[in-house]
């Protein structure tokens, strides 16, 4: 009971962001690291990267399984305690055994952070499941946003913590959509306008450039002809 009151009073302002479900407990990640300092001894070469590796990989596995799919978000927080509890358990397994190697440990290591998101995965998708039913039973116990690192009275839950989408979000993505096939619409139809425009343009000068070409051709007859009457009558003056 001891972890369970800590994390219930774990003051929410100095949580920020967007978490995971073991991000949430600032006295867990302290001992998941003091933990792991216990397990590699002092002597391996690159034991500080190693330790921050390793202490990172565990804390935001919570975050990795919990932002894969939105219904995994909520979960009781006497599971969590469960969850923090066996993961302890399981470090102290491996204090217990005779030290391998690097090779070895990071093996080990490995294997208990893939059975702890199963088990996560599990009780979050359970949980889930239970909360959002529509003939929702009473959950015992506070309730974590594991997002957030909020502690909620909540029994039931429903739109976004259950993957739902938010109505108001809905329709404002349909309204956009809308705007932008308004805009789709008149960017084509002035498109439309302008190739018809164009090409009305193009024909409307061929057409002018056509008749001054016709009418410079017929002035030009009209010259020659004037001029080879002038030369007739100058030829006849001659004679």
């Amino acid at each position: 009971m001891g972890d369970l009151w800590l994390f219930l009073l774990l003051p929410l302002s100095a949580f920020h962001g967007v978490k995971g479900c073991f991000e949430c407990d600032p006295k867990f990640i302290e001992d998941v690291g003091s933990l792991l300092a216990n397990l590699i001894p002092s002597e391996v070469p690159g034991r500080t990267q190693l330790l921050e590796w390793q202490i990172k990989e565990m804390i935001s596995l919570s975050f990795k399984v919990s932002h894969s799919d939105k219904r995994l978000r909520v979960l009781a927080v006497q599971q969590v305690v469960k969850l923090r509890t066996w993961l302890k358990n399981e470090f102290y397994k491996l204090g217990n055994e005779t030290w391998k190697g690097v090779f070895i440990f990071q093996g080990k290591l490995l294997e208990v952070r893939q059975n702890l998101e199963s088990k996560l995965k599990e009780l979050l998708k359970n949980f889930s499941e239970v909360a959002c039913s529509e003939d929702c039973i009473v959950v015992e116990g506070p309730i974590l946003d594991c997002w957030m690192c909020l502690r909620m009275t909540n029994r039931c839950f429903k739109g976004e913590y259950c993957g739902d989408e938010d109505p108001r979000k809905a329709e404002n993505r349909e309204i956009a959509l809308f705007l932008i096939l308004l805009a789709t619409v008149v960017i084509l139809g002035s498109a439309v306008l302008l190739f018809h425009f164009c090409i009305f343009h193009r024909r409307k000068m061929k057409a002018i450039r056509r008749s001054l070409k016709e009418y410079v051709e017929d002035k030009l007859e009209e010259l020659m002809g004037k001029i080879d009457e002038e030369e007739e009558k100058d030829f006849r003056l001659r004679k």
